[in-house]
């Protein structure tokens, strides 16, 4: 089978101010151009029965709202944790500040308030934006035994989850980075993320606004527990957003060793 090869896989957009203005941006980047290369968290496939819907989205890593080559005061303040995801034709922005439910200004002001989940085309975006993504060989690791031995001897591991519903398949591919594993009793388990975990009750056009972001955990072919990412109390009247909602499905995981 073939495994995506997450150590050289990546998200590309880059910011053209001589050509188009960006939808995305906070301050006015001190430069006209930028190509920002991001490292994937997850992939993931969303089809539809009995139509010829069939989307691919990816999740990029975690980084941090900035300025691009400025002498000082790289940081923008307040600062936001942002991650992004594409999809072919389709962009939203997920940035988390100190508090849930917090905003900020668009550059231009004239855009507007960004929310924490700016969805917005491509095409009207970015100057351009990239997907690469290659693959390699992989095999599914069958057993517990050799899930665990593979962990045991530091091979590069995939994990992939399949949720069906009446409507949809989705199926989740993402590298396993965290891993307990018991070479007595044969036990293992993932303990990773983040992943892209959708609402499979949403419509097609719908899907992406629903998705949340979850570790993941589980011992088993049969089912996963994720922890999911959702506003949080902390006091009176205040949210941060952490993971904290735990959900049990019913799927299938396939352990993948990479390269083999």
């Amino acid at each position: 089978m073939q495994a995506i090869d997450f150590p050289h896989s990546f998200l590309t957009f880059r910011i053209d101010t001589l050509k188009k203005t960006p939808r995305t941006v906070t301050q006015k980047p001190p430069y006209s151009l930028n190509n920002a290369r991001i490292p994937l968290d997850a992939y993931l496939t969303i089809s539809e029965r009995g139509t010829d819907f069939s989307e691919e989205y990816v999740l990029g890593v975690s980084c941090k709202t900035e300025q691009v080559g400025v002498e000082k005061n790289i940081w923008h303040m307040p600062n936001a944790d942002f991650k992004p995801i594409c999809s072919s034709d389709t962009f939203m922005a997920i940035k988390t500040y100190d508090l849930a439910n917090k905003s900020a200004t668009l550059y231009p002001p004239s855009l507007g308030e960004q929310p924490e989940r700016q969805i917005s085309s491509i095409e009207e975006s970015f100057d351009s934006l990239k997907v690469d993504l290659p693959r390699v060989a992989g095999q599914v690791l069958k057993t517990p035994q050799a899930i665990v031995e593979a962990v045991l001897a530091n091979q590069i591991l995939n994990a992939r989850t399949t949720i069906e519903n009446d409507r949809y398949t989705a199926i989740l591919e993402y590298p396993i980075k965290t891993i307990n594993a018991n070479e007595r009793d044969w036990v293992y388990q993932p303990d990773t993320g983040p992943v892209l975990l959708p609402d499979l009750n949403r419509d097609t056009e719908d899907l992406m606004a629903g998705f949340e972001l979850a570790f993941v955990g589980f011992n088993t072919s049969r089912w996963v527990e994720f922890i999911i990412r959702v506003p949080t109390p902390v006091g009176e009247g205040l949210s941060v957003y952490h993971y904290s909602k735990s959900v049990r499905m019913d799927v299938v995981n396939e352990v993948v060793q990479v390269g083999k």
